[in-house]
C-alpha cells in the first residue's frame, strides 16, 4: 500500500499528541480541531479521534467529498462519533478495547472498598481531628450484579470475585454465565453492589432511572464508570437524599467537566471523580501503541480488530 493519510483529531493543551514517531516514512500525519475537521476529512485514509470526549465526528461527517476508510477512537465508548451516515457508510469503526479493562476493574473495587470501609468519613474525620470509632461492612459474601459484559464488565466481575463478592452478569442477552435484561431487575433487588460499565445505545440511554433505584435495597450502592447518560442524574440525586440506596459513586457525567452547580456535588453518600477510572500511568502510551498496531494490520491488508458493530454500538463478542 503507498503511504496513507492519517488524521488526528487532537485534544486540547495540555493533553498530549499521540506518539505516532513509528509510522515515519509510512504516513503522512495531519492535525485536526473541531474547527477545521469537515474540511480535512476528504484528505484522509484513516482517522485518529484521539480526542475522545469530543463530538466533532458527529457533526462534521455529514457532508460532500471522500471520507476516511478506517475510523479509531482512543477509548471504549463509540457514542461521541457515530451519527447515521457514519454507521451506513462502509467506514470501519475500531475502539481502544483492551487498554482501559484492568485499570476500571481496580478503581471499583477500590471505590467498592472505600464504600464499604467508611473510608471518605475516615478522611473527613481526620481532618476534623475528630476520633469517632464505627463498624465498618465486610465485603466477602456480598452480592454484586455488574451490567455490561464487554471486556471492561468482565475485568469487573472478576475482580469483585477475588474479593469474595458473588457477582452476576447482565448482557444484551442471556447465554452461559450471563443474565439477561429480563433478569436484571430482579438481581437489582437482591445486589450490595450495583456496577454499571454498559455501553451507551438507543436501549441503555437512561436505563438507571427513580424505577431501578427504587428497586434497590436501601443498603445497596451504585457505581457507573459506563457513560453518564445511561443515569438520569436527577433520580439518583433524588434516591439518595430519600435514602432509597445507601451510597453511589459516579465516574462519568451526562455533562463533563461537571458543572459547578450540579446538584450532584452535595448529593448525599455520593463519590465524585472526574472520568479518570481507567486514566493510569502510561494509559496514554499505551493508547498511541494501540493504534500503531492496528495501522499495521490495516495498512498490510490483514483483519482489524476491535472492529465496532456499528448498529449495536460496541465490539461484538461478549
Amino acid at each position: 500500500m503507498s503511504e496513507s493519510t492519517v488524521l488526528v483529531l487532537d485534544a486540547q493543551p495540555p493533553e498530549p499528541p499521540p506518539r505516532l514517531g513509528k509510522l515515519t516514512g509510512r504516513a503522512r500525519i495531519l492535525h485536526a480541531d473541531a474547527s477545521n475537521l469537515a474540511g480535512q476529512l476528504p484528505l484522509a485514509d484513516v482517522l485518529l479521534v484521539w480526542d475522545f470526549s469530543s463530538h466533532a465526528v458527529r457533526d462534521a461527517w455529514p457532508g460532500e467529498g471522500a471520507r476516511p476508510r478506517w475510523v479509531h477512537t482512543a477509548s471504549a465508548g463509540v457514542d461521541h462519533l457515530m451519527c447515521p451516515e457514519l454507521a451506513a457508510s462502509d467506514t470501519v469503526v475500531t475502539n481502544a478495547r483492551g487498554v482501559f479493562d484492568q485499570p476500571i476493574a481496580e478503581y471499583v473495587a477500590a471505590l467498592v472498598l472505600a464504600m464499604a470501609k467508611d473510608l471518605p468519613r475516615t478522611l473527613d474525620l481526620q481532618r476534623e481531628r475528630a476520633w469517632e470509632h464505627r463498624e465498618t461492612r465486610r465485603v466477602g459474601g456480598t452480592r454484586a450484579c455488574v451490567v455490561g459484559t464487554g471486556p471492561i464488565g468482565r475485568a469487573i466481575a472478576g475482580t469483585l470475585k477475588a474479593l469474595g463478592i458473588t457477582t452476576a452478569l447482565v448482557g444484551r442477552t442471556a447465554r452461559a454465565g450471563v443474565h439477561g435484561p429480563d433478569d436484571l431487575d430482579r438481581l437489582l433487588t437482591r445486589a450490595d453492589w450495583v456496577v454499571c460499565a454498559a455501553p451507551l445505545t438507543d436501549d441503555t440511554r437512561g436505563m438507571f432511572d427513580a424505577r431501578r433505584f427504587g428497586v434497590m435495597q436501601p443498603s445497596a450502592r451504585f457505581v457507573n464508570i459506563g457513560r453518564g447518560a445511561l443515569v438520569v442524574e436527577d433520580d439518583l440525586v433524588e434516591a439518595l437524599t430519600k435514602r432509597w440506596i445507601a451510597g453511589a459513586a459516579l465516574d462519568v457525567f451526562e455533562q463533563e467537566p461537571l458543572p459547578g452547580d450540579s446538584p450532584l456535588w452535595t448529593a448525599p453518600g455520593l463519590l465524585v471523580s472526574p472520568h479518570m477510572s481507567g486514566d493510569t500511568v502510561g494509559w496514554r502510551d499505551e493508547l498511541g501503541t494501540q493504534f500503531v498496531e492496528l495501522y499495521e494490520q490495516w495498512s498490510t491488508g490483514q483483519p482489524l480488530a476491535n472492529v465496532v458493530d456499528k448498529k449495536r454500538g460496541y465490539v461484538p463478542g461478549h
